[in-house]
């Protein structure tokens, strides 16, 4: 596997996520792509750390990323499953609200 390949595999992975947080309404669909993003982005990076310099450093800096991904995500699943308990809303549209 070369790293052309692994930025590839990245590229597609970024690709399916935005069009899964631009087409779906359901937050939780959106929410999805784009931990779909942020995947490929872990992805392309790891690539990067693995064939342009192989040391450990590279490995400690992407746990620091996915372990502030897992709690960005999780934030976020809490407020969706708060906005369903308490408005029974989960489409987009109907939590414009939370911006004001």
């Amino acid at each position: 596997m070369t790293l052309q390949t692994v930025l590839l595999v990245a590229a597609a992975l970024f690709s399916v996520g935005l069009y899964g947080a631009i087409s779906q309404q359901v937050v939780v669909m959106v929410m999805m792509g784009l931990e779909l993003m942020l995947n490929a982005v872990v992805l392309a990076a790891g690539g990067f750390w693995w064939f342009l310099s192989p040391a450990p450093d590279g490995q400690v800096l992407l746990l620091v990323v996915i372990t502030a991904m897992t709690v960005e995500m999780a934030m976020g699943f809490a407020v969706a499953t708060l906005l369903h308990r308490t408005r029974n809303e989960d489409m987009t549209d109907m939590a414009t609200d939370l911006a004001q």
